[in-house]
């Protein structure tokens, strides 16, 4: 929203909207899960964008029946351009999120993998848990040159260390985000699969997607 010129516009974010710096002078509503819709109320949006994975069914819900929500969903790097242009439309912003867009685009074009690594993402710790195939981090994975060994799987499933090590990848990613993967997780990590290369990794670049994209080649390209 910044980004497209409507810094002003926007009144209200959740406590884990950081970007850009300025945005901590916007009032907080809460958390993805639990928004408070008091706060909202008292904000009166002419618009709430929401997200159907982040956001609870039930508060969508409850707001859809005083204010416009616009719930959006994205599980691939398509998608995520659908929703930019999308939110262009409804903010009266076509022609600056066409242009972000199109800069997002070239630069993730120019970017070659020159490696196809089989890879374990794992975004939380105790449950393991990684990434299925329908995800959008699955799609950035791809994208980076990493074979996600658990493609075949749906949405975000637990797994273990025997699956892990049966799967045989080349590499386990440890993400910032959800959980924060630490040095001594990686320590840890790496002495239990002392086959497999671990890894740190941003998860904002993984999974963020909307104008954080911009950064992802470059970052990529960091990784190898």
């Amino acid at each position: 929203m910044f980004d497209i010129g409507l810094e002003n516009e926007v009144v209200g974010v959740t406590k884990f909207c950081k970007y850009p710096d300025t945005v901590s002078n916007k009032v907080k509503v809460g958390g993805t899960k639990n928004i408070s819709l008091d706060k909202i109320d008292l904000l009166s949006p002419d618009l709430i964008i929401a997200n159907k994975e982040e956001n609870e069914k039930k508060a969508i819900d409850e707001l859809q029946k005083k204010y416009p929500v616009w719930v959006g969903e994205v599980k691939t790097i398509e998608e995520a351009f659908a929703m930019m242009n999308k939110l262009g439309v409804l903010t009266g912003k076509n022609e600056e999120t066409r242009k972000l867009a199109k800069e997002i685009k070239d630069s993730l074009d120019s970017y070659r993998s020159l490696t196809n690594l089989r890879a374990c993402y794992l975004i939380w710790k105790k449950p393991f848990m990684t990434v299925g195939g329908d995800t959008y981090i699955h799609a950035m994975m791809e994208k980076a040159g990493f074979m996600n060994v658990f493609k075949d799987r749906k949405r975000y499933p637990i797994t273990d260390l025997d699956e892990i090590k049966a799967l045989s990848p080349d590499i386990i990613l440890l993400s910032s985000e959800p959980y924060f993967f630490k040095e001594k997780d990686k320590v840890e990590l790496q002495q239990l699969c002392p086959i497999q290369s671990v890894k740190l990794v941003n998860g904002e670049i993984f999974s963020w997607y909307g104008s954080r994209m911009r950064l992802a080649s470059d970052y990529f390209k960091s990784l190898f």
